[in-house]
């Protein structure tokens, strides 16, 4: 699910002085990425990108001093003219040129400034905006930064996420999200999950209730958004079910455009599963250092049948 910003945002966000067009600051903006209207300033407008916003330093603003002023009237009424363009923004505090409030103030685009250099704010908004408008999804489960991995465990109702996530806590490990887990893709192939504001730093637990992590255990114990790594899912044990009991068959699951490694824990009477969630992030630690022990103890048992069958011979 694809989220949208409004011109209200970036200004509370970037404390930006609002010039002209005020009534514009519900417009919404839809892309991350900006421009600099230093073509359209000459003329060219055909392949003018009207939905993003718009950035103006000192380059464009002295461009277009050497101007007429019917000829700027021209060319900024056809640059505000978009009912898309969520704002215009002027850099390092330079002077508006007249023309400039008039067509924000027809057209009603939010005409902004901000003291900071042009290329300074461009970053800056760019990774706003692209932690904003990240797709997103909120998935039912808890996610724990276990040895600096980020292990989202997964499973059905009642199954003792909760308890797992209590136990690992104990143990030392962060909790970041207990029973719903905003999840962003904020990068190429990257998760981050971050819990609801609601219920931020909170554990259920079936029979004693609602409890708060940092206050029992300290700020140390909780974190408020982490990568995720490896997707845990625990399920009831199935006696006739074929468990993997090597590590060769490496699973995944899919959430929004991302592959995650997927662990199936089957859950029953005397497994300690926070001890076993520690084990499978350490695992994954060492996999990610080219460390397969599963591989390793394959290539072993190959070998030590292809000697016997020698000796055989």
């Amino acid at each position: 699910m694809a989220k949208k910003a409004k011109v209200a945002d970036l200004v509370e966000q970037f404390r930006l002085e609002v010039v002209a067009g005020e009534e514009g600051l519900k417009r919404p903006i839809t892309t991350a990425d900006l421009y600099r209207p230093g073509l359209e300033l000459a003329g060219y407008f055909h392949y003018h990108p009207h939905e993003r916003v718009q950035l103006m330093g000192k380059t464009e603003l002295s461009f277009m001093e050497t101007l007429s002023s019917e000829v700027r009237k021209e060319r900024l009424s056809q640059l505000f003219r978009s009912p898309d363009t969520p704002a215009i923004c002027v850099t390092r505090s330079l002077d508006v040129l007249p023309e400039m409030i008039e067509a924000a103030n027809e057209r009603g685009v939010p005409l902004l400034r901000s003291q900071m250099a042009t290329t300074i704010l461009a970053s800056k908004i760019t990774g706003f905006l692209e932690r904003r408008l990240a797709p997103s999804t909120t998935i039912h489960g808890v996610l724990v930064d276990v040895y600096g991995i980020g292990m989202l465990i997964t499973g059905s109702s009642g199954i003792g996420k909760s308890e797992t996530a209590l136990e690992l806590v104990k143990r030392g490990h962060r909790l970041v999200a207990d029973d719903a887990v905003e999840i962003k893709q904020t990068g190429e192939r990257t998760l981050t999950g971050t819990a609801p504001e609601l219920i931020r730093y909170l554990l259920e637990i079936r029979g004693v209730g609602i409890i708060n992590v940092m206050t029992l255990f300290g700020a140390g114990a909780i974190r408020t958004e982490k990568k995720i790594s490896v997707v845990a899912k625990l399920e009831n044990w199935q006696q006739d079910k074929q468990y993997d009991r090597l590590g060769l068959d490496e699973e995944t699951t899919r959430i929004i455009d991302t592959d995650l490694p997927l662990v199936t824990i089957p859950v029953r009477p005397g497994r300690n599963l926070a001890v076993i969630i520690e084990v499978a992030a350490m695992n994954f630690r060492l996999k990610r250092m080219g460390y397969n022990a599963a591989l390793q103890f394959t290539n072993k048992l190959t070998e030590t049948l292809a000697e016997d069958m020698d000796d055989s011979d």
